[in-house]
């Protein structure tokens, strides 16, 4: 979103003086207001025009805004962020919404000032963004305290340092926090430190002149460079060698510096952002990293905590990840098993959300049929091969074991009746019954 541009703001509120008043407020503070009395004129108006924010009540007179949202976080892509407004007794509801992917509510009676700073954090994300779901980090308390520090750190840390286990998407806080500093013309520069052999480092990140070495026939722009007026992003910052932890140190001091074979000296003004699953800390107890280094690149630490901490999330990115697939393929629409979601969310995913996503991606596609449960996650195809994204066989056992303790649970609640269990957990008797003959249940009942 262009810093001259009005964020477009659909406002749904029945209150005719509560809708005003927030009309009148929303215009003062420069932004373009659509006001809307009932769920069916919002609808039609979102999926014909872009809005940045929508700002919903959640009770109106034809059906809810919860409804609503859920409704068209279905049928669109790249729905904006949905803001709601709640008396005291729908708060459970609006939590509940916030899980499905609502950005935040409020309550009534509201701060204004805070309904404005909130619709105005959430527009500049989503513009700057270009829409959809790229810029989410999850709904868990945790990842949306993240989310709503990152535009203050945006206008004014020159130096971020993301620590938290591998696969918990650092490389993703690290573009957001670039797409919120700059526009979208601005170079955002990845370098993975590990993966770079530390004989090439060097040239890699400051670049050389031609005829520096043997095979140098032509000059060329380092890493450092690359990303003068934009963002440098050193992944696994705690594996880089600690020579060049000090010529690294020397660049940050000076903003400049001089290709290998050549004597230029050269400026270079960039944003730079760390990210290890390492401790830089014990590592600068131990001599294995530089502690003045250290010091300079700990400006500011964001920890993004591992999946298993967040709970919410889990089931968040795994409805995510299914409606991203769905989007791509609509063809082949895949669910949930809702037990087998249950289950999922419940394991601790050491991966994190790289070992989520694969295990998603696969399920989609190696399912036979629509509806994605256990053995989709572990069936046959997935075991064997080198190990690269394939489900651990620790996950397998978990959902076997888990699936299994579901269905018994279940069915002794209904007391053995698989129609009534069946429909308790939102499948038919058919897979019900499918189900416990893979686990080797046994019944009476027949079907």
């Amino acid at each position: 979103m262009s810093p001259e541009a009005k964020p477009h703001i659909c406002l749904i509120e029945d209150d005719e003086i509560l809708g005003e008043s927030l009309l009148q407020r929303f215009s003062l503070e420069g932004f373009e207001v659509d006001l809307w009395r009932t769920a069916g004129e919002a609808e039609t108006a979102l999926c014909s025009r872009r809005y940045h924010v929508v700002v919903s009540d959640i009770r109106l007179p034809d059906r809810s805004g919860a409804e609503l949202f859920i409704e068209l976080s279905h049928r669109l892509h790249g729905l904006p962020p949905f803001l709601f407004l709640t008396g005291h007794g729908s708060i459970d509801r609006a939590v509940e919404l916030l899980k499905a992917g609502a950005a935040d509510y409020l309550t009534k009676p509201f701060d204004a000032d805070l309904l404005v700073q909130k619709v105005r954090g959430l527009a500049e994300e989503y513009g700057m963004l270009g829409g959809g779901d790229a810029g989410q980090l999850g709904i868990s308390q945790s990842m949306r305290r993240i989310a709503e520090s990152l535009p203050r750190l945006a206008r004014h840390a020159s130096a971020l340092l993301i620590t938290g286990e591998s696969g918990v998407g650092k490389e993703h806080v690290a573009r957001q926090f670039h797409q919120l500093a700059f526009n979208d013309k601005a170079p955002f520069i990845a370098v993975n430190c590990a993966a770079i052999p530390e004989s090439l480092l060097e040239s890699e990140l400051f670049g050389f002149d031609k005829g520096a070495f043997t095979g140098a026939g032509k000059t060329k722009r380092g890493y450092f460079e690359q990303s003068d007026g934009g963002t440098l992003f050193l992944d696994e910052i705690g594996e880089m060698p600690l020579s060049m932890q000090a010529k690294l140190l020397r660049v940050l001091q000076d903003r400049a510096i001089t290709r290998v074979g050549g004597e230029e000296t050269i400026a270079v003004d960039f944003k730079l952002v760390c990210a290890t699953h390492r401790d830089l800390k014990e590592m600068v107890e131990h001599g294995q990293f530089r502690e003045d280094l250290y010091y300079r690149i700990h400006v500011i630490q964001v920890r993004i905590p591992p999946l298993r901490e967040r709970q919410d999330d889990i089931r968040w990115f795994l409805r995510h990840y299914v409606e991203s697939f769905n989007r791509a393929n609509p063809q082949e629409v895949r669910r949930i098993d809702p037990c087998t979601e249950q289950v999922l969310s419940r394991y601790a995913w050491p991966g994190n959300i790289r070992e989520l996503k694969h295990a998603v991606e696969r399920a989609c596609i190696l399912s036979p049929g629509p509806l994605l449960d256990a053995e989709a996650f572990f069936g046959e195809g997935l075991e064997g091969g080198d190990g690269q994204g394939s489900l651990s066989p620790s996950l397998a056992d978990y959902l076997l074991a888990c699936e299994k303790n579901y269905l018994q649970i279940a069915l002794e609640k209904h007391a053995g009746h698989m129609t009534h269990t069946a429909e308790a957990l939102g499948i038919s008797r058919k897979t019900l019954w499918e189900k416990m003959r893979r686990l080797g249940m046994h019944h009476d009942d027949t079907p």
